[in-house]
């Protein structure tokens, strides 16, 4: 049995209840197995383990550390900015963002707000050409959009991405030469298209001189993001460099919404208060009986059925509609709107959205970080970013390959 662990011993690893793993096991999310004399649920601790580890806090006693200094002054050129998650991410980690060229005017504000020294280039990455840092600098970054190429060929070529923003982040990484780049985005990415979308982007890298690292998708909460965040990172390695990229090593310490709010390890004083979004009343009244790390499944049977409408009869778990998220766990994934239906992210004590300030606390952004333009443009500057401290480990894994690089080039 030592394989094995009982339903209430599962219950506790995962703080959940005994009737949630049993609806789990009914719907295959985590099936059990029958103890041969009892017939009790068990549960493979293995699968326990590796299914759910971002609800489980592993031995942090061996702490992971991705940290390493720059050997030169390595410069950054960052495409599709936003209010600026991974370029701050990659100055903590010692690079030097050059320029940054953001359409929306909002968080081009905000960029130029926080960093007035900050080459901000505002405007349609179409308009903008980049040959003048050709060989000047060190990384090309972006989030580019996620759009459908059409194929014209057997090989989807630069061309067959002409008027997808893919298309331009290629044509500026070619423009610019970088040894290397890298591009982040969704998870669905993988399975855009059944594929095509993300093979696409490999093979137009691959004809611009570019190899691409093997595909991963990085966890927030094992880069110390109190928040079930999870981002794409496309690597392209420049062909003439012999040289492995090593993705940043998973952190072992999980941490959660307590961690982002409250005076800790990640933040030295408790969040700062500030303007929020509010419920309406009809959904204070429903939310009021949903308790912490519960959703819309915790309410009674007559009130699921109103607040669900259509959607009670569907399939599927549906966790993040009417869900209060409870103070010892991480964050769900933050969206642009903190009070749309279905994707609440409920204050654990009060019946409130999270605030501007707190988003910004579970996107791991600094207090002294502000956001231009109304509270509704900061909530959605905020969701749409890379979280700072997963951009700042992303960031010592550039600074690492780019001293490798370096040094091999021009060897003492």
């Amino acid at each position: 049995m030592c394989e094995y662990l009982t339903i209430s011993e599962t219950a506790k690893l995962l703080s959940k209840s005994t009737k949630t793993l049993r609806r789990w096991d009914d719907e295959g999310k985590l099936s059990a197995v029958r103890e041969p004399m009892s017939n009790y649920r068990v549960y493979r601790k293995t699968e326990v383990m590796e299914l759910f580890s971002d609800f489980v806090q592993t031995d942090a006693k061996e702490p992971v550390s991705n940290f390493v200094e720059p050997n030169h002054e390595y410069k950054v050129l960052e495409l599709f900015a936003g209010a600026g998650g991974l370029a701050v991410g990659m100055e903590k980690a010692g690079l030097k963002c050059v320029a940054l060229n953001e359409i929306d005017k909002f968080a081009c504000a905000t960029l130029r707000k926080n960093r007035p020294n900050w080459n901000v280039l505002e405007g349609d990455i179409k308009d903008f050409n980049f040959s003048e840092y050709y060989d000047k600098v060190d990384v090309v970054t972006g989030g580019f959009p996620c759009q459908a190429f059409s194929y014209a060929g057997k090989k989807l070529g630069l061309a067959d991405a002409r008027g997808t923003l893919f298309y331009e982040f290629a044509r500026v990484v070619k423009e610019v030469n970088p040894p290397i780049c890298i591009g982040e985005n969704v998870r669905g990415l993988l399975s855009h298209d059944n594929g095509k979308t993300l093979q696409g982007m490999i093979s137009i890298l691959d004809e611009i001189g570019y190899k691409v690292v093997p595909v991963e998708v990085l966890k927030a909460i094992h880069y110390k993001v109190p928040q079930k965040r999870e981002r794409l990172i496309l690597v392209g390695i420049r062909k003439d460099i012999n040289l492995e990229y090593e993705y940043p090593k998973p952190h072992k310490k999980i941490y959660n919404l307590k961690d982002a709010l409250k005076k800790g390890e990640l933040f030295d004083k408790d969040v700062p208060k500030s303007d929020g979004a509010k419920y309406p009343k009809s959904k204070i009244d429903v939310l009021d009986l949903v308790p912490p790390k519960g959703y819309w499944r915790d309410l009674p049977l007559e009130i699921q059925k109103s607040f669900m409408g259509g959607s009670f009869h569907l399939g599927g778990g549906k966790t993040g509609i009417a869900r209060r998220i409870g103070w010892d766990e991480p964050c769900l994934t933050l969206t642009c709107s903190p009070a749309q239906k279905q994707t609440e992210r409920c204050h654990p004590d009060e019946t409130r959205p999270f605030t501007v300030r707190e988003y910004a606390r579970i996107q791991t952004f600094p207090d002294d970080w502000k956001f231009e333009g109304s509270v509704a443009q900061q909530y959605k500057q905020i969701g749409n970013a890379v979280p700072v401290n997963l951009g700042k480990e992303v960031g010592y894994s550039i600074v690492k390959f780019l001293n490798n690089y370096y040094s091999l080039s021009n060897p003492k």
